[in-house]
């Protein structure tokens, strides 16, 4: 039986964080029960000559208790020592891996959402600057545990987990590195396609969804390599099958409904989501479940009722052909297309000033909140709007045919 541990692992440092010799690493786990995967991690980095590998565990059982007992006015506190872990990362230059898949998100089942809606953690502000910053070689991988089988499954079975992320994460390949190099090659190539057409728009059209996403003046299609100022070219989700760019925050109008589950930033998981946008804010909000969390998160800040990235993913990812929702944002955004609301990339769009007044003049949205939520599948139609209004096709019944 493969080594999934390790194989993982030399993907995650040499494909995902493109860690270079002589770097400092931080390993941050979203549960303790991913201690083996992170010490695989730690191995591979000091292997390949990492300086120092920090690693940290996020608790959702313990925000939990904090969401139930802790005073009203104390939910937006972040300790300094939190977001010094990420500002540091940003001054050394450090590599930066993230193991995603949360064990148990019902711990979050008896707490009140619009407190849960209002404590962002462990997503930070400070991320978004390591992020915008190109200082830091970072990405983001599963991180399979035996309470993340049991979830998916009914049984503990880590094993049968493993085997299920091995085609989407390309370790089954005679060579995961070379293949992965060969898929990103290909997402490039959509990216190139849709720079050449110069869209103004992109519209979304399908059950309970006509939605018509502007674009922002300057913006680029990017595949998921995040380059560095100084050298490093990492692929900042792993897997990654989405082209992606920064929408004009005040040029969405319609209406969407997810054709999958969202699972929120602060835990909930949304079941039934349908949002109306008007000028780019979200104006109506409607759920089967946790409605309330999205209302709370949406009304966090300015930005968080308007869109920060729009992604295409066509019925070619492996992620989407596994037919599981895997409850996890990295996995189940690469299943469909979709958008998020709250913080742009500031890497997407060409010639953006870096005054913050004129950012928010030219369309590009600033919040503490960035929540992907998916919006394509087979029934949806995907167009492009070119100057003039005309419709390009972009995708049918959920395949590429730009």
């Amino acid at each position: 039986m493969p080594n999934y541990s390790k194989l993982l692992a030399e993907l995650a440092v040499h494909v995902g964080a493109d860690l270079q010799p002589g770097q400092d690493v931080v390993v941050a786990a979203w549960d303790p029960v991913q201690a083996p995967i992170a010490r695989a991690v730690a191995e591979e980095a000091y292997a390949s000559g990492a300086r120092y590998v920090s690693v940290v565990y996020w608790d959702g059982t313990a925000k939990a208790s904090r969401l139930r007992h802790a005073p009203e006015d104390s939910l937006g506190f972040i300790p300094d020592w939190y977001r010094r872990v990420t500002t540091e990362a940003i001054e050394r230059r450090s590599a930066w891996i993230s193991l995603m898949g949360d064990p148990n998100p019902d711990v979050f089942a008896d707490v009140d959402q619009g407190r849960l809606g209002r404590d962002q953690m462990p997503y930070i502000p400070e991320i978004f600057e390591l992020i915008s910053s190109r200082a830091v070689n970072w990405t983001v991988v599963p991180g399979p545990s035996r309470a993340w089988a049991e979830r998916l499954f009914g049984e503990p079975d880590e094993e049968r987990l493993w085997q299920t992320l091995a085609p989407i994460l390309r370790m089954d390949a005679d060579d995961p590195v070379q293949a992965w190099r060969d898929h990103f090659a290909r997402l490039t190539e959509r990216a190139a396609a849709l720079n050449e057409r110069r869209f103004t728009s992109v519209r979304f059209h399908g059950p309970e969804t006509d939605l018509i996403v502007g674009l922002i003046d300057g913006h680029q299609w990017l595949a998921g390599g995040f380059p560095t100022t100084w050298g490093p070219v990492p692929i900042v989700n792993m897997p990654t099958e989405e082209v992606f760019t920064t929408p004009d925050r005040n040029r969405v109008d319609g209406t969407v409904r997810m054709t999958r589950p969202v699972l929120m930033t602060g835990g909930a998981l949304v079941e039934g989501l349908r949002l109306r946008f008007e000028g780019g804010r979200v104006t109506e909000v409607s759920a089967d479940t946790n409605e309330g969390a999205v209302r709370a998160q949406t009304g966090f800040d300015e930005g968080a009722s308007r869109l920060g990235e729009v992604a295409l993913v066509d019925n070619s990812s492996p992620v989407g052909q596994s037919g599981i929702l895997f409850g996890d944002i990295l996995l189940d955004e690469n299943a469909a297309s979709h958008v998020a609301w709250g913080n742009a990339y500031e890497l997407a769009v060409s010639g953006l000033p870096e005054d913050q007044e004129e950012r928010e003049r030219l369309g590009f949205n600033r919040s503490v909140v960035h929540q992907d939520a998916m919006i394509g599948g087979p029934e949806v139609s995907v167009d492009g709007l070119e100057p003039g209004g005309a419709a390009v096709p972009i995708m049918r019944d959920g395949d590429w045919v730009l």
